[in-house]
């Protein structure tokens, strides 16, 4: 089983920057899609940026173009989401979420726990 760990969450004032990482435990994860999807209170899970196991990217979300940018770590077998400019909407539960073989819109296997992202002043 691929086991995956999101870290980097927080709290930021808005405009601030965070880096949230989803590392995986005993696996490489050359082969997976990678997603990171967040879930804001009160509302349904969205997408928001994908890593195909080409290493091409796949906005999910228009409202984080040009903030947020998603970069693998192979060696540390970790994905990682760069998120600036943050804003209070951005608020909410990340996951990251692998799909072995797959592309960005298909379904995901693996799912992280989830990392706290609080965009406040």
């Amino acid at each position: 089983q691929l086991t995956l760990v999101e870290s980097g969450g927080g709290l930021v004032e808005p405009g601030g920057s965070l880096r949230l990482s989803c590392t995986a435990s005993g696996f490489t994860l050359d082969y997976y899609a990678i997603g990171w999807f967040r879930q804001a209170p009160g509302k349904e899970r969205e997408g928001v940026l994908c890593s195909s196991n080409g290493g091409t990217s796949t906005n999910y979300a228009d409202s984080v173009k040009g903030r947020f940018t998603i970069s693998r770590g192979y060696a540390k077998n970790t994905v990682y989401l760069q998120m600036n400019s943050l804003k209070p909407e951005d608020t909410g539960v990340y996951y990251c979420a692998a799909h072995y073989l797959g592309n960005c819109l298909g379904r995901f296997d693996y799912w992280g726990q989830g990392t706290q992202v609080t965009v406040s002043s």
